[in-house]
């Protein structure tokens, strides 16, 4: 990386946090009017890519984080069982009796709401609402990961070979009715 400028670097680092050219190169000390073209033109640079590439490889090396854990945490996320924040008569545990797995942010928030009975004898009953984090979207990242088709956007067909001899047919035909 040393055959950067320190503005490229800068761009570089910048763009390692949140992987946003146009962000990157504004943080970077690049024109915030033009930042989304400089974003894309310092990432069609060689040794700025190379730079970045690096980088990303050293971040997976010291975070161990990469696809395969990736993947392995969401597998687990999409089989947590929900019956394991809860005691044998249904109550709801104290959070630090929940698996990790739920702590670390499957559970997007729990509300106790506490009523009282209409009688006269100061009864209170509580009822615990827990708000789980999106399991469709793991469910999504998985399959996309993986290759299922069944949550793909858009589907990619390749027609290069056919539009090629379509044209080259086309430019025959144009050459013989020339000749004629």
């Amino acid at each position: 990386m040393g055959d950067l400028t320190p503005k490229q670097q800068a761009f570089v680092t910048e763009y390692l946090i949140d992987l946003n050219a146009t962000q990157a190169a504004i943080r970077a000390g690049y024109s915030a009017k033009d930042a989304d073209v400089q974003g894309s033109r310092l990432l069609g640079n060689v040794r700025v890519a190379d730079a970045v590439a690096l980088g990303m490889k050293q971040r997976t090396e010291r975070t161990l984080i990469n696809a395969d854990w990736v993947l392995k945490r969401l597998a687990i996320e999409a089989e947590a069982d929900m019956a394991e924040l809860y005691d044998k008569e249904g109550n709801l545990k104290s959070i630090h009796e929940w698996p990790l797995i739920w702590r670390q942010g499957l559970v997007a928030g729990v509300e106790t709401v506490r009523e009282r009975s209409s009688g006269g004898d100061e009864e209170v009953s509580f009822v615990d609402k827990i708000k789980v984090s999106d399991r469709i979207k793991r469910l999504e990242l998985i399959g996309r990961h993986v290759g299922v088709q069944a949550f793909k956007d858009k589907v990619e067909v390749d027609v290069t070979d056919d539009l090629a001899a379509v044209l080259n047919a086309a430019r025959n035909r144009t050459i013989n009715a020339n000749r004629t």
